[in-house]
């Protein structure tokens, strides 16, 4: 006698038995398939995050211990530029914040540990609320920043200008590509160390004649201010600025999601 004989009216459910654990067993090895590769991605990426990193900070020491070789590399405008904001500085804090989170989600993701991936996920949304803060900032309360920055420029146009090398070339560079005079316009310079030290003159910039830069020359001109010629550029190429932010946007809000999917499933393994 068979065993399907001896099985009679169960062999049907043996049957369904059958299928339905081959199907969980598929479900099963798609699920962790898919895990597998959202966890090998999340490791790359991050990976490729230390490394930029780790360039961005070995870059900020080199200026910072031996800026003298850095600025023989870049040229002499590109060094203006690098010290008028001590980018050397900014590297290395840039570069550790992006060790640190590289570190977080590929060790997190690596080791599925849910207290790194956590860790990672809360840095990443802070710096998102920090930008689009700092978007509906600039965007709504332009005025408000236009204030922020004028008083952060306007002692350094009042102070440095014509006095340190550094911040005269920065701004004289600045000037002559925008076409514009100062931070509003000429009147950032009344009073200033280069309008005592140039017989109470203005940067030939503020004018358009070729005659010596006075008050009047400057006020007929009419040149803008800087702030205002930044602020055209940007809004005629508001297209090309937005789509870099929003694709900056999109890889921290795809970071968030990758990293709180590994979280959930690391949680639901346990």
């Amino acid at each position: 006698m068979k065993i399907a004989d001896l099985l009679g009216p169960w062999k049907h459910h043996v049957k369904e038995d059958n299928y339905s654990l081959r199907r969980d067993v598929f479900t099963l090895q798609v699920k962790m398939g898919c895990f597998t590769f959202v966890k090998v991605m999340m490791v790359l990426f991050n990976l490729f995050i230390f490394l930029a990193g780790a360039a961005l900070l070995g870059v900020g020491i080199w200026v910072s211990v031996d800026g003298s070789s850095f600025i023989r590399v870049i040229g002499p405008i590109s060094s203006q530029a690098m010290q008028f904001v001590n980018v050397g500085y900014f590297c290395i804090a840039i570069g550790a914040v992006l060790i640190l989170l590289g570190f977080l989600g590929c060790c997190g993701a690596q080791k599925e540990s849910k207290c790194l991936l956590i860790l990672f996920f809360a840095i990443v949304l802070i710096i998102f609320i920090a930008e689009i803060a700092a978007a509906v900032v600039a965007l709504v309360y332009s005025s408000f920043a236009e204030s922020l920055l004028r008083a952060w420029v306007t002692p350094v146009l009042q102070n440095d200008y014509g006095r340190k090398n550094d911040v005269t070339g920065i701004w004289n560079t600045t000037m002559s590509e925008l076409k514009c005079c100062g931070f509003s316009n000429y009147t950032d310079f009344g009073g200033s160390y280069y309008f005592k030290h140039h017989n109470q003159t203005f940067p030939a910039f503020c004018c358009n004649s070729t005659v010596v830069c006075t008050e009047s020359a400057a006020d007929q001109s009419n040149v803008q201010g800087c702030f205002h010629q930044l602020f055209d550029i940007l809004k005629e190429n508001a297209n090309i600025v937005g789509g870099i932010a929003a694709g900056i946007c999109a890889l921290e809000i795809a970071a968030m999601v990758v990293s709180m999917y590994l979280y959930c499933k690391i949680d639901g393994k346990e």
